[in-house]
């Protein structure tokens, strides 16, 4: 079986830096390039040698034809990026949040059209994809729940994706939105405002990634945490997406598909 060339896209990113080096470690899997907003070098670990980053995914392409990119950028290029590869038959795993729902349509669109398989995850991290799945089985026992998100100051969006997630999952576990305890809706000191649920969102350095999902009831509370200590915890479900992803011709939202949950 042949390798698995992969191009990252956000490749000079923290993220994008961790995927590489998780990738170029990986049998069966090539980093082949990267591509950014300029171009660059970067070095494999092991002393295994460098890849080129361009400042263009089409250059990047062009130059390393590849099976599939792995994209942890911005999402406004994320659009952008899926109308260019997947025409191609290169497939995408993407890590990027934010992006509305009519761009995700388009993309999945775009997957079953070209028969090219497509999977994004509001988060990668598989504990944290268990700690959605815990928050939506016992979203349909509590009337009372509210979700405390926090991340690093340089993050671009708020709330976060894996938030929002939650909050959708479990929303969908009732057949009622939880019951809001606030008399003044217009608080902004209570955060997002959600199917009677408030996210809070709290933006620190010092801080990677922590969420916590309460529920409350009379006499008791629940609470569901994960924390992320360093971005590797992402790889391993990057990697599972970038060995099943090959065999797809449709998009798959969520990495809790891939776990059958």
């Amino acid at each position: 079986m042949e390798d698995i060339d992969v191009i990252v896209h956000g490749a000079l990113g923290k993220m994008g830096q961790t995927v590489i080096n998780a990738v170029s470690l990986e049998p069966g899997m090539r980093i082949v390039a990267g591509a950014d907003t300029s171009c660059a070098s970067l070095a494999l670990p092991e002393g295994a040698g460098t890849i080129p980053v361009y400042d263009s995914i089409a250059k990047a392409v062009e130059t390393h034809p590849a099976r599939v990119v792995v994209d942890f950028s911005l999402a406004a290029g994320f659009l952008g990026l899926a109308r260019y590869i997947l025409p191609r038959g290169i497939c995408l795993v993407s890590g990027t949040t934010g992006m509305g729902s009519d761009s995700l349509e388009e993309v999945k669109t775009l997957a079953a059209k070209h028969r090219t398989g497509v999977i994004v995850a509001s988060n990668f991290a598989i504990g944290s994809v268990l700690m959605m799945h815990l928050a939506k089985i016992a979203s349909a026992y509590f009337e009372n729940a509210e979700i405390i998100e926090l991340h690093h100051d340089k993050k671009a969006d708020a709330p976060s994706g894996t938030a929002l997630a939650t909050a959708r999952g479990m929303q969908e576990n009732r057949d009622r939105p939880f019951t809001d305890p606030d008399k003044t809706p217009d608080m902004a000191s209570r955060g997002l405002a959600c199917d009677g649920m408030h996210i809070h969102s709290i933006r620190l350095p010092g801080i990677l990634a922590r969420q916590q999902v309460l529920f409350g009831a009379p006499g008791q509370t629940l609470s569901i945490t994960h924390d992320a200590i360093s971005r590797d915890c992402y790889m391993p479900g990057v990697i599972m997406a970038l060995h099943r992803v090959v065999n797809l011709k449709e998009m798959v939202f969520g990495l809790d598909k891939l776990m059958g949950l």
